[in-house]
């Protein structure tokens, strides 16, 4: 038991060395390092989801509830169910871009595509009926 446990040691003492080599290592590169930018870029989504249905439910659902009629508990999840502030398109989608009271915004983290598709599905479901969709163009300007 003595030698395994001393194996393993071992392992995770050679593992930990290589990352402080490898974390040590970019430093002493002749190259610059890229300039600093507090904000993720567009171009890089987190979320691979790219339909509205399968974001909401990777993303919104977890608040909002899988039904879209909102919770209340440990924080107050509006519903989205049925909800005439989704009558203007712009209001969901920059309540997602920029976040609004509780919620975080998701501007850095979901491309302009995806925006308008979570924003154009939940409000053509869950007893929403505006058919008046938003494209990726109609969110960049919304940036």
């Amino acid at each position: 038991m003595k030698k395994y446990t001393f194996t393993v040691r071992a392992f995770a003492l050679a593992g930990f060395a290589l990352s402080i080599v490898g974390a040590v290592a970019p430093l002493h590169a002749d190259e610059a390092p890229p300039p600093f930018s507090p904000r993720v870029s567009v171009f890089f989504s987190p979320f691979a989801h790219r339909d509205g249905q399968t974001i909401f439910r990777a993303v919104c659902q977890g608040c909002h509830m899988p039904d879209a009629k909102g919770a209340t508990g440990a924080g107050s999840y509006p519903a989205l169910a049925a909800n005439p502030k989704l009558a203007s398109a712009a209001y969901p989608a920059l309540t997602v871009l920029r976040g609004r009271h509780g919620m975080p915004a998701f501007a850095d983290y979901l491309d302009d595509a995806q925006v308008a598709e979570i924003v154009n599905y939940v409000r053509t479901h869950f007893d929403n009926h505006y058919a008046d969709a938003l494209s990726a163009d109609d969110i960049k300007k919304l940036r």
